[in-house]
């Protein structure tokens, strides 16, 4: 039994390059389609960015994190989109597994940094609502730009070990994903080694990424919530609810569909 965990796969890999077999069909249609999708969210972000920097008004703590924001998924579509789009107008495939571990790096990185900036963009508003007195003093240009590059920060040292760690197994065939961007589940299916430690690692970043920052953002919704409601204006409570407003919409978003990915039925071969 020893002897067959100890293959001589170590060091050596007889993969090269996965095939991405997810959105081969109606490819012009598809690429019409993605296409249309990109340039939007490049010109709607790109808007926001123009907009609140060019306008005094919008210079206030809650406008810098959305620019912030509109930024990292201008970054974050743009890791998969172009070349998804190339594969559809090429019909080639194939990615290479520096260009794959390269792939799924950045999709973490900024995956990471966006759960860590949703939770600073909820402790914003939990400040704003109930201190409003010391919000100013607290939530300081030093304090925006801490908790802006501390967001990427936090990221990035987790993501190098788990990226170290998956493209450091071997990979021995086959090759071919049903997927259209290296993401760690078909990827580590593909692997020909026990994937015990990368297992742990992504339940650590799971907990570190996605859990912590999502209970942060529930706390502060829940101490908001219960300012909002003992305010004594109708007014003031519509106003207090509505600058909470696209940061929820964001959130729910943003966690929704990662909870419809992670639940999705898994396919076997």
């Amino acid at each position: 039994m020893n002897v067959e965990l100890a293959r001589p796969w170590e060091n050596q890999s007889a993969v090269n390059e996965f095939v991405l077999l997810g959105f081969h069909e109606h490819p012009v249609l598809l690429f019409t389609a993605f296409l249309a999708i990109y340039l939007t969210v490049l010109l709607g972000n790109g808007l926001i960015v123009v907009v609140t920097m060019q306008d005094p008004a919008l210079h206030t703590p809650m406008y810098f994190f959305l620019r912030s924001l509109s930024g990292l998924e201008v970054c974050y579509i743009s890791v998969t989109l172009p070349r998804m789009i190339a594969s559809l107008a090429t019909g080639d495939h194939s990615i290479s597994l520096e260009a794959c571990a390269s792939q799924m790096f950045f999709l973490l990185f900024l995956g990471g940094a966006e759960c860590f900036l949703l939770a600073a963009m909820a402790y914003d508003r939990y400040l704003a609502i109930c201190l409003p007195l010391h919000y100013m003093t607290i939530m300081n240009q030093r304090m925006l730009l801490g908790l802006v590059s501390g967001s990427f920060v936090l990221s990035l040292p987790m993501q190098l070990v788990q990226i170290g760690l998956i493209f450091s197994l071997p990979f021995c065939g086959p090759n071919k994903m049903d997927h259209f961007f290296c993401d760690i589940p078909p990827v580590l299916s593909l692997a020909c080694a026990d994937l015990y430690t990368n297992e742990l690692v992504i339940y650590t970043e799971d907990v570190i990424f996605v859990l912590a920052p999502f209970v942060l953002i529930l706390t502060s919704y829940v101490y908001i919530t219960r300012t909002i409601l003992h305010m004594p204006s109708a007014t003031g409570r519509q106003k207090a609810f509505s600058t909470c407003s696209s940061h929820v919409i964001v959130v729910s978003l943003f966690y929704g569909s990662g909870m419809l990915v992670y639940l999705r039925p898994k396919t076997t071969d």
